[in-house]
Formats: C-alpha cells, sequence, structure tokens
C-alpha cells in the first residue's frame, strides 16, 4: 500500500513560515539540501496540496522559463511539472497543469489513491491539509526539514492534536548549512 508522507521546511520552534507569511529561511543554501529535496520529489506519485502551497508551487508550472534558474532548479521544474497533483480547494474553480481539484473529501481521495497499483508515495503539502490528515490518521510518515531559525510564530508545522501520535524515528541527516533533516513513521 502507498504511504502517505507530510513533508515541509519547518524552523527550531516548529513553523512552515512566519507570522508575517514569510518563508525566506527556508531557501537552501546548499546544493545538499537542494538535491536531497529533488530526490524525495522523486519518490512521490502524487502531490495533494491545499490552496495556498498550490498558488505558491504555481511558479514551478513554467519555471522552466526563466533563463536565470540553474541546471538543479531546472531539474526539480522537470520532475514538479508532469508530477499529479490534487488540489483542495473551496474557493478556485480551475488549476493549471497536471493537477485537478479533488473531486471528494481528503479520506476518499486517500483511500481511492491507496488503492492505485504502485509503490510511490501520496505526499501532502500545506499544514492545514496535513491537520486534516493527521486528525484522520490518515499521515504514515513525517518529514521536517529543520532550519536553525526561529521565527516567533505563523503557521504551525504539526497540528494541534488532542490525542497522542507515537513516532519511530526512520532516518536523520545534517547538512554543511546547519539543516536537520528528521523523518518519522507513524507508530501502529
Amino acid at each position: 500500500m502507498r504511504s502517505v508522507t507530510y513533508s515541509m521546511s519547518v524552523s527550531l520552534d516548529g513553523y512552515i513560515v512566519g507570522p508575517d507569511g514569510d518563508f525566506d529561511w527556508t531557501a537552501p543554501d546548499e546544493e545538499g539540501v537542494f538535491r536531497f529535496w529533488i530526490d524525495e520529489i522523486r519518490q512521490v506519485g502524487v502531490h495533494l496540496l491545499g490552496r495556498r502551497l498550490y498558488e505558491t508551487m504555481l511558479y514551478w508550472e513554467t519555471a522552466d522559463q526563466d533563463p536565470s534558474l540553474d541546471d538543479s532548479m531546472l531539474e526539480w521544474a522537470a520532475i514538479w511539472k508532469p508530477l499529479p497533483k490534487v488540489v483542495f480547494s473551496t474557493t478556485l474553480s480551475a488549476v493549471q497543469g497536471n493537477a485537478r481539484l479533488a473531486s471528494g473529501g481528503l479520506a476518499e481521495e486517500i483511500e481511492r489513491l491507496r488503492a492505485e497499483p504502485g509503490e510511490s508515495d501520496i505526499a501532502i503539502g500545506g499544514a492545514t491539509l496535513a491537520a486534516e490528515a493527521a486528525a484522520l490518521g490518515l499521515i504514515d510518515e513525517y518529514r521536517a526539514m529543520v532550519y536553525p531559525v526561529l521565527v516567533g510564530g505563523g503557521i504551525p508545522f504539526f497540528p494541534q492534536r488532542e490525542r497522542r501520535v507515537d513516532l519511530e524515528l526512520a532516518e536523520t541527516r545534517t547538512f554543511n548549512s546547519r539543516v536537520v533533516y528528521l523523518r518519522y513513521r507513524v507508530a501502529r
């Protein structure tokens, strides 16, 4: 069965964006971090996004036309653009590229995608969508790229929960830039 993963960059104090909505502190300052993201996205078969993350990631639908991009960014764009995406939104009426609006609820979409053949991950992006998936017990792995910065507030990586979730450490990696990758499986 395909795993559902929630993977985002996060500040040390637990936020994916700061109080002003900024996330410039997540820009990879070394090739290794961005290469890691490229390798991770290669394992994804479909990406589920909330509206805000979808709108942020729209840049990559035409990024290959940006002459200022280096080879690794062009490689990311080449992987991201054809990747199937499912967008969960109550305000959008249409989406672009290889994306579609979700036709059902999150649990129904994940159940349908898990039933499809293949081993590739079902990735969830966006804290609001991930919080809904977590509340439904649908996330199999949490993957956090932790940046050495305290932003003091904003949108939290982890949803506020009313129940305990035990995790098993599956992988860690420290980059030269002091960024730390943490991968945890949900203990079942």
